[in-house]
């Protein structure tokens, strides 16, 4: 069974992408800011990374950053779940290492289709 790490500052947000994850066959692991996200990451490996930007500290576009260069999670991909949604969030994301971008809200066929893709390795930004 594929892990997944969401992170995300929203208790709402979380509980929606893990529900749509775990009836979908994956298992979740969660962290509520971009330093747990990291440090979360690091010790469970998880098997994809969903990343919100807005977030107190550490944002998602710094945390992507971090575990893209990381040496230890350089091989995980992240996909940025955010309410930005200008051209300029997902050039920035993409810079940052992300594989993928979705907007919220985000329908739960277009969350796994994505997830299953980026895991299977295709860039979608």
């Amino acid at each position: 069974m594929a892990r997944v790490l969401i992170v995300d500052d929203s208790p709402t947000e979380t509980y929606k992408m893990e529900t749509i994850l775990s009836k979908n066959g994956f298992e979740v692991v969660k962290a509520e800011n971009g330093e747990e996200g990291v440090a979360t990451a690091k010790k469970e490996l998880p098997d994809l990374v969903l990343m919100d930007v807005v977030m107190p500290g550490l944002n998602g576009f710094q945390a992507t950053r971090l575990l893209s260069k990381g040496k230890e999670t350089s091989h995980i991909p992240v996909i940025i779940v955010t309410t930005k949604d200008q051209p300029t969030d997902k050039l920035w994301g993409k810079r940052q290492g992300a594989k993928g971008y979705l907007v919220k809200p985000v329908e739960d066929a277009v969350l796994i289709d994505a997830v299953k893709k980026v895991m299977d390795g295709a860039v979608l930004i």
